[in-house]
């Protein structure tokens, strides 16, 4: 009886298949996409104009805020405190900015303090939020006598957002006049801001970059 009733089944299958083609095939396309998972969500692909599309490397601008003193330089306070402003922008692990300020905080007479210099960096080395960044810098100190100004140094960086960067830097001013030329080492901190779009793919490979152990 189990048998008389199978085959009455599938005459009846197979008489529903003959009569139109497009119901198991119809059926088919159902299953595959109920199974398939839902489109992803679209509110973090935003992707900026600057970024490059040959290697998809961030592109975005950035400040920076910085507050240094000489190490090895006679005077008080604020004859080694050189406070600086930096803006630029980063392309992948370089940035280009320029940066304007004082080499101290008071000034005597014509030769001034105040500078203005090129300034670019590479990240050399990043491990989750940490990095650790070279500078090579040139510029010029305004009416000074001891005007041309060169500049090395390296940064210890901790991003604590995505958007927001802390370091502490150290590093080595060389400034050259005609009659005259001096060197001094300065030790300091660092906070940036980068400029970065709100659900766009810069920030989100940011932020990837910042909490992944890799």
């Amino acid at each position: 009886m189990k048998i008389f009733f199978t085959l009455v089944f599938l005459l009846a299958v197979t008489c529903s298949f003959a009569q139109n083609p497009s119901v198991i095939p119809n059926m088919t396309k159902a299953v595959i996409s109920h199974s398939q998972p839902p489109p992803k969500s679209a509110k973090d692909t935003v992707i900026e104009s600057d970024t490059s599309k040959e290697n998809k490397e961030p592109r975005y601008f950035y400040i920076t805020a910085s507050a240094n003193v000489f190490v090895n330089a006679k005077g008080g306070f604020a004859q080694r405190f050189a406070p600086s402003f930096e803006f630029g922008k980063t392309y992948g692990i370089f940035d280009i900015g320029l940066a304007t300020g004082r080499l101290n905080s008071i000034s005597s007479g014509s030769d001034t303090s105040r500078f203005i210099e090129f300034r670019p960096t590479i990240n050399v080395f990043s491990k989750g939020r940490f990095a650790e960044s070279l500078c090579l810098g040139a510029g010029y100190v305004i009416k000074a006598k001891q005007g041309l100004m060169t500049e090395i140094c390296n940064s210890i960086n901790f991003n604590i957002t995505e958007t927001v960067a802390i370091a502490v830097v150290q590093g080595y001013v060389f400034l050259d006049g005609t009659q005259s030329s001096r060197n001094t080492q300065y030790m300091g901190f660092n906070l940036t801001y980068n400029f970065l779009k709100n659900h766009s793919v810069n920030k989100q490979r940011k932020k990837a970059a910042i909490v992944s152990d890799n």
